[in-house]
């Protein structure tokens, strides 16, 4: 069995929508279920067998690195790739953090609770023989704007601009290699929509659906479904 690859946590975004919350505290840092939600993050990438992180850091970000450390109290490695003064966009972090990855891993977000298996993931990326594999959930509108049009297995459209055949959404948690990047500079800001639109027109993008419904914390009221979720006892998480 192929070791899990590095994951990547893109986290150095600035969470308007969360302020007065996020003025002081980045939003990774925000407390859900009596710890910061990287905590939270962090233990469920350890239980999904990954044994490397890159943190992916830029505004506030000097509090996720002194929270984490070295990444040893989670049974894990830590590492992190620092905006700089100017901030990247999740497209450009994650360019910067190339270095730390290696050719392929996995990308999640730093306000995302996504409560799956994570070896399908990777094993389905293998398979396809893509650049990128998406994993999907049909959503139907019901907890965010679907994004994908999804059928026979594969993604037809991505867009930020949903159309009406559109019932499934980026479920938050993709697998690239590092050549998916390649037409991008390092230091160069750009969104990471923008390239997988771009992988979905080449049919470079494979998808899995997922049938767990995504958890967030980039809204007040997502933050508190994600707190009542991780409360339940493991034993006692439903499929919804």
């Amino acid at each position: 069995m192929r070791p899990m690859p590095p994951i990547a946590v893109l986290a150095g975004g600035l969470a308007t929508r969360m302020q007065p919350l996020t003025l002081t505290i980045p939003k990774s840092m925000l407390e859900i279920a009596d710890a910061p939600f990287i905590a939270h993050q962090l233990r469920l990438f350890r239980r999904e067998g990954i044994e490397r992180v890159v943190l992916c850091v830029g505004y506030l970000g000097e509090q996720v690195a002194a929270f984490v450390g070295d990444g040893g109290g989670y049974g894990l490695q830590a590492a992190y790739s620092h905006d700089g003064d100017v901030l990247l966009g999740t497209g450009g972090a994650l360019r910067r953090a190339l270095p730390l990855l290696g050719e392929e891993f996995l990308v999640t977000y730093g306000d995302s609770y996504l409560d799956i298996p994570f070896r399908p993931v990777v094993d389905a990326f293998h398979a396809a023989g893509t650049s990128g594999l998406m994993t999907v959930f049909h959503n139907a509108g019901r907890w965010d704007t679907s994004n994908i049009e999804f059928a026979d297995e594969r993604i037809i459209d991505y867009s930020k601009e949903p159309t009406r055949q559109m019932s499934y959404i980026d479920f938050g948690l993709t697998m690239l290699s590092a050549s998916a990047l390649a037409r991008y500079a390092e230091g160069e800001a750009f969104d990471l929509a923008d390239v997988y639109r771009q992988l979905v027109r080449e049919g470079r993008m494979a998808g899995l659906e997922v049938d767990q419904r995504f958890y967030e914390i980039g809204s007040r009221a997502g933050m508190a479904e994600t707190e009542a979720y991780i409360r339940q006892p493991i034993a006692m998480r439903q499929v919804q």
